[in-house]
């Protein structure tokens, strides 16, 4: 996620009523899913990603709301360089 943004803390439109569950946190970690944005107090999982097979990243937030065009969003444009790699 950070080679997409370029920085640590981000900011992005959300609108859900579905969250990861905490009970499952240590789990999922221990299996390779790096938990790679969440909430200011750290207690809503907002972001996860696996890198070592590629570009696999599940967001709660909707990078569609900020992407257009001639400006694609950084999440987008980074599958897309992704995708051209395995080309």
């Amino acid at each position: 996620m950070f080679q997409a943004y370029g920085q640590e803390m981000i900011y992005e439109r959300h609108r859900h009523r579905y969250e990861f569950n905490n009970i499952y946190r240590d789990r999922f970690l221990e299996a390779g899913l790096e938990i790679s944005g969440t909430s200011p107090d750290e207690r809503l999982v907002e972001a996860v990603e696996v890198t070592k097979n590629g570009f696999h990243v599940g967001v709660q937030y909707h990078p569609e709301f900020k992407s257009r065009p001639n400006k694609a969003h950084p999440l987008f444009r980074e599958f897309v360089k992704a995708a051209l790699k395995l080309k």
